[in-house]
Formats: C-alpha cells, structure tokens, sequence
C-alpha cells in the first residue's frame, strides 16, 4: 500500500467506527474463500459491516472513538464485525464460529464498554426480540383464556 492508500483506509475505518454502535473482533486463522463468502453472506444478511484491516491502520482508525478498549485485541488476522444491533451481531458471529472453528470470537466493544468472549457467547444465548415479544403477548393472553375456559366449563356444566 502506499501512503494515499493507507490514508483512505484509515479514513474508511475510521467512518465506520463512527457509524457502528458495536464492533467484535474475531480471528480468521484459515479461512478458506468458500468460508470467507459464507462469512460475508451471513453478516450482510445480518445489517453487520464485516472488514479485514491491517491491524496497524485500525489502532490508528479507532484513535478518538468509543473503541479505543480494542487496541489490545488487534493482534494477528482479525476480521472487525461493525454493527448497530448487539444481539444480533453476536448471534451471527457465535453461530459462524460454532460452524467453522477456525473463526475464533475475541472480544468487542458496545457503547464504551468492552466485552469478553464469555459476555459474547451469552449474548448470542439471549432470545430475539420477536420471541421475546411473542412470550409477552403469550403472558398477556394466559389469563384472559383461562377465565374463558373456566366460563365455558361452568356453561357446560349448567
């Protein structure tokens, strides 16, 4: 690269540090090129920014932003996933790991704060929100048919 290059680069990376709420850091120790599309295939799918970036040009990237925590994980050969979605981000990146074990989850960083492998896994363990909304309603409805069944049974039963 040269250095009009590496300038843009920075420059990209930086704007997508501004623009994620989120960034996972993982590790792709041998990808191959079928792995690596089916990598992008799942994080576009997702609304997740998937880059591979020299890890040089991303510690100067995240210089200024709420991602400065990842410095210390830019070792080796890390694919930054960017993303606005925190359960959703980890979901895609756990399950692709689960898939293809040498896609290793190193850590991330929400808002300001950092997060582990261990609070990415439980992330990814959470419900959505469509299933979450679904137990709600269900909650709601319970009692509301109960009294129904009770109804019908006592009409059944006059």
């Amino acid at each position: 690269m040269n250095r009009t290059e590496k300038k843009d680069a920075i420059a990209g990376l930086n704007q997508a540090f501004q623009d994620s709420d989120l960034v996972i850091v993982t590790h792709n120790n041998g990808l191959n090129a079928t792995q690596t599309d089916a990598l992008r295939r799942a994080t576009r799918a997702a609304g997740i920014n998937a880059k591979v970036a020299k890890n040089r040009l991303a510690q100067i990237a995240i210089k200024g932003t709420n991602f400065e925590g990842l410095s210390d994980m830019l070792k080796g050969p890390t694919v930054l996933l960017f993303g606005k979605d925190l359960i959703e981000c980890a979901k895609t990146a756990a399950n692709f790991s689960k898939d293809n074990p040498s896609f290793v989850l190193v850590g991330g960083v929400h808002g300001k704060e950092t997060l582990d492998v261990a609070k990415l896994q439980t992330l990814a363990s959470l419900p959505s929100m469509d299933q979450l909304r679904g137990k709600l309603v269900g909650l709601i409805q319970a009692p509301a048919a109960q009294l129904a069944r009770l109804a019908q049974a006592y009409a059944d039963k006059g």
